[in-house]
């Protein structure tokens, strides 16, 4: 029996049982190509795992990233699927021109006392500054998803985020957020929400959700796509569809007066009608002045007291869905969200108003966003 790895660098195959390292014109690659083990054991200190052979060449390559890539801190974390963490690049810089957020030098953003139910209804004045940072998010979201092909690293996506945030005088709401170290969220296949970017190369097949959040004149806008990197399968391609749709009838039922419980029963419902599961230790949120605050907006069927929408609300739903189950695992860089079974997540995020005639979709596309799979032939589309 074979087992199939993925590093920053490639495809890893080897044994169950025993050693493998990565070659590249005889030069070893990478920190996560290493032995598969049994759980708790390490591979150069027990003679069970692999031959005599193999743990010689085991240690000339921890030799070798010792000195190049550095050894990760949990060689025997039980990564559910074949995705491991990459390289990760030096924090990028802002100018000190660019207006920051309360937590950019601290990492702490102030504590949030609001009670679930207690949600903070917008002024017009409020609500023109949230169109406009929301008009950014959307405008770097989609400049973001150009860029998506295969190849490309996943730091190389936050540094086109980080840059055309910056152009645009705003900045990028993830960093530093309780110490986040980039400029976006990059989650790549089994990656449910909040992937560092790094030395990950996307290749074909692979489906990303790329998050990006803009900070612009005291006010947040937040939204998130999954793309497809170059052909996806079809059962990938129903997820990606199947988790759209979900936030498309969740946006659909909104207005004053509706139950925020409502969101994740619609949510619920589609996903599971489809065959497939909802993740449930995440959700949307509140956002304007305060990246994070009320109400908590359940993707799932719940009986939480989050309240009934009224007129000046602003809030994301941002539904994952899963293949699999909805249960998840956390890497041990306590961001990154994984499947617990390794199978693929996708997400689409929306930030949206409630108004006197219902909804209004403040990060909706454009005539010039680029179309998803399924838009190619239609003249416009909706949101």
């Amino acid at each position: 029996m074979w087992t199939c790895w993925r590093s920053s660098f490639g495809f890893v195959i080897l044994p169950n049982s025993s050693c493998c390292f990565l070659k590249d014109n005889s030069k070893l690659r990478g920190y996560s190509a290493f032995c598969r083990i049994h759980r708790g054991n390490s591979f150069l200190d027990s003679g069970k795992c692999c031959s005599r052979g193999e743990r010689h060449l085991a240690k000339l390559f921890l030799k070798a990233v010792g000195k190049g890539f550095g050894i990760p801190k949990r060689m025997d974390f039980p990564y559910s699927g074949t995705l491991r963490p990459g390289q990760k690049s030096p924090t990028r810089k802002v100018p000190a021109d660019i207006p920051k957020p309360n937590y950019a030098k601290t990492g702490l953003p102030p504590l949030n006392s609001r009670a679930p139910w207690d949600i903070e209804v917008h002024s017009d004045e409020d609500l023109a500054m949230m169109r406009i940072s929301c008009q950014v998010a959307r405008e770097v979201l989609d400049i973001a998803a150009q860029f998506i092909r295969p190849g490309v690293t996943t730091d190389e996506i936050d540094d086109v985020v980080h840059q055309e945030t910056l152009k645009r005088g705003a900045y990028p709401s993830p960093l530093n957020y309780y110490n986040f170290p980039k400029s976006c969220c990059t989650s790549v296949n089994e990656i449910i929400c909040h992937g560092i970017p790094d030395s990950t190369v996307l290749r074909e097949g692979d489906i990303i959700n790329v998050d990006v959040t803009c900070f612009v004149n005291g006010f947040h806008g937040d939204c998130s796509a999954t793309l497809l990197v170059g052909n996806v399968d079809e059962e990938g391609k129903r997820l990606v569809r199947t988790t759209y749709d979900c936030l498309y009838k969740a946006i659909k039922i909104c207005k004053p007066g509706v139950s925020y419980n409502k969101i994740g029963e619609i949510i619920e419902d589609h996903a599971t009608s489809q065959g497939f599961s909802v993740v449930r230790n995440f959700c949307g949120h509140g956002i304007g002045r305060v990246f994070h605050t009320s109400p908590n907006v359940l993707h799932h069927r719940n009986r939480e007291r989050n309240g009934v929408m009224q007129v000046g609300h602003i809030f994301t739903i941002e539904p994952m869905i899963n293949e699999g189950t909805f249960k998840s695992i956390t890497w041990p860089d306590k961001w990154t969200t994984a499947t617990a079974d390794g199978k693929r997540s996708a997400q689409f995020e929306h930030t949206i108003a409630i108004t006197s005639s219902g909804v209004e979709v403040l990060t909706r596309r454009t005539e010039h966003s680029p179309r998803y799979f399924w838009e190619r032939n239609l003249d416009k589309v909706e949101f």
